[in-house]
């Protein structure tokens, strides 16, 4: 369980103004839906089974984050750091992960359909067979380079 409410995260996001500082924190759970997190120092912080749905993480430091199972259908990632991140189950179809940084991500069953991935760095993505591509392949099928 998160350790802070929506209201909370909202009210603490207002007066922090830009590149709000979240390292560590455990959102586990939480509706973020449309939230404008962009150059949120996320670092580390625990997301699992978050909802951010449409939310904007544009220039984030989500290195080392926890995304297992998360909804984020449709959410714009761009030019995020999510160095060592695990993103196992997530569900970011329709997304943006144009130029971000997805060195060391681990993608095993998450399902990547219909995202750009243009100007993206893979190297040392791991995925497995239930991993769905961005054009509906899936596993070994394809691989993370071939969509950046």
């Amino acid at each position: 369980m998160a350790e802070i409410t929506r209201k909370e995260l909202i009210l603490a996001l207002v007066p922090s103004g830009l590149n709000p500082r979240l390292s560590g924190v455990d959102l586990t759970a939480l509706d973020m839906t449309r939230m404008d997190l962009s150059g949120a120092n996320l670092r580390g912080a625990k997301m699992s089974a978050s909802t951010l749905r449409e939310s904007i993480l544009r220039g984030a430091n989500m290195s080392f984050v926890d995304l297992q199972s998360a909804q984020m259908v449709g959410c714009d990632v761009d030019s995020a750091n999510l160095t060592g991140a695990n993103l196992s189950g997530v569900n970011l179809q329709s997304g943006r992960l144009t130029n971000a940084n997805l060195s060391g991500v681990t993608l095993n069953a998450a399902n990547l359909l219909g995202v750009n991935m243009k100007g993206a760095k893979v190297d040392g993505v791991r995925f497995d067979q239930r991993t769905v591509w961005p054009d509906g392949k899936k596993g070994d099928q394809s691989s993370p380079a071939n969509y950046v």
